[in-house]
């Protein structure tokens, strides 16, 4: 955490160059693989950290501070890390055995990837946007839907080197725009089996192929109900800094009309504090879901379906919080807001790009849980 926080300063300067350049600054990546912080959650047998689960979220909020693109790449790209610790033993020889700091991109949308089964593994096809951090990555994770037929018989995450892919450059955004999120396509690529992980084993608990080796209870905790709380961060720690920005601007600050200091209007005051309370709201929430999957996972037990259902909710709602925040203090900047060059623009733009994502979206992610607590029924094959 101490070196997360000493990066801030300086990836606050480069946050407009590699805005422009829309992907991480080769800088940027050197200083993350120097401190060692994509690697938060490898195991440690491989170098890695292998960190509580509770890293998964302050370790990538912590950056997101500085650039919540940067803090949304090192979540998406150290998760990874703890993914393919749940992968066939082969295929981390394969990969960290050649580089431990090797990253990997996904494209985790199943529906936009397509696969059949063959002798030794499966054939994927398909076209994944949203590919964050895809191009110093050497590796992918790319969903896929197996069908036998029309029918759909398994939902694969399936490890694909760089040769086997093409990087389609579409990434021009809103925001979030130095994540490099471009997308990729493949074609009648063989992935061999133990690359091609099961999301059904990935559900909680000790079913998944690398529990031999990483038997970790970090590792048991269901990707599912918790792989959006890492890119949460990036929402939290990007909120953090329109408030401490804004309480910087404000503290000395007068009125352009009759030089009163707006730090003396209650209005004011009152709008700060409420973004303040939502801001640490967010961040408890989430934390808060962390600590409660790790504590399951240590019980040796899957979370029940209303537990990780509830894990989803409340990380929606906790963008939806820093989301809010970071509107009413982008307010706050006036006609300065509307400039490129000043700073709560871009992050008023980054809160809104990342709110997007699927796992945050209240409509989608709020009615399963009231569903299931009420007695209803609700079906997902991944959770």
């Amino acid at each position: 955490m101490r070196r997360a926080a000493a990066l801030v300063p300086a990836l606050r300067e480069r946050a407009a160059g590699a805005e422009s350049a829309r992907q991480m600054e080769k800088r940027t990546l050197d200083d993350l693989h120097r401190e060692g912080l994509f690697r938060f959650h490898q195991p440690r047998r491989w170098g890695g950290m292998e960190l509580p689960f509770i890293a998964l979220f302050d370790v990538p909020a912590e950056i997101a501070r500085g650039c919540a693109s940067t803090g949304w790449n090192v979540a998406n790209l150290g998760v990874h890390h703890w993914m393919l610790a749940l992968y066939d033993e082969r295929a981390q020889q394969e990969i960290w055995g050649e580089d431990p700091d090797a990253l990997i991109a996904s494209g985790i949308a199943y529906p936009q990837g397509s696969g059949r089964r063959v002798d030794g593994g499966v054939v994927i096809s398909g076209f994944w946007n949203f590919s964050s951090g895809v191009d110093p990555a050497t590796w992918n994770m790319l969903a896929v839907m197996v069908r036998d037929g029309d029918r759909v018989v398994d939902h694969r995450m399936c490890l694909v080197p760089r040769s086997d892919y093409e990087i389609v450059d579409d990434w021009t955004v809103l925001g979030m725009r130095s994540t490099g999120s471009k997308s990729v396509r493949a074609k009648d690529v063989f992935v061999p089996e133990h690359r091609a992980l099961s999301m059904y084993l990935a559900r909680g608990g000790t079913e998944y192929p690398g529990y031999r080796a990483n038997q970790n209870p970090l590792y048991r905790v269901p990707l599912s109900a918790l792989g959006s709380h890492c890119l949460a961060a990036a929402g939290v720690g990007n909120a953090q800094a329109a408030l401490d920005l804004t309480i910087e601007a404000i503290k000395e600050r007068s009125t352009n009309y009759t030089g009163a200091r707006m730090r003396d209007f209650q209005a004011l005051q009152l709008r700060v504090s409420r973004a303040g309370a939502q801001v640490d709201a967010a961040r408890l929430s989430i934390r808060a879901d962390c600590l409660a999957a790790d504590r399951i996972a240590q019980e040796g037990r899957a979370p029940t379906l209303e537990e990780k259902l509830r894990f989803k909710r409340n990380v929606a709602w906790a963008m939806e919080q820093c989301t809010d925040a970071v509107d009413a203090l982008h307010a706050l900047a006036g006609a300065n807001g509307i400039y490129d060059r000043y700073p709560i623009q871009r992050l008023f733009r980054d809160q809104h790009a990342l709110s997007a994502h699927i796992g945050f979206s209240w409509d989608a992610q709020g009615a399963p849980w009231a569903l299931v607590a009420m007695g209803g029924e609700f079906s997902s094959p991944t959770m």
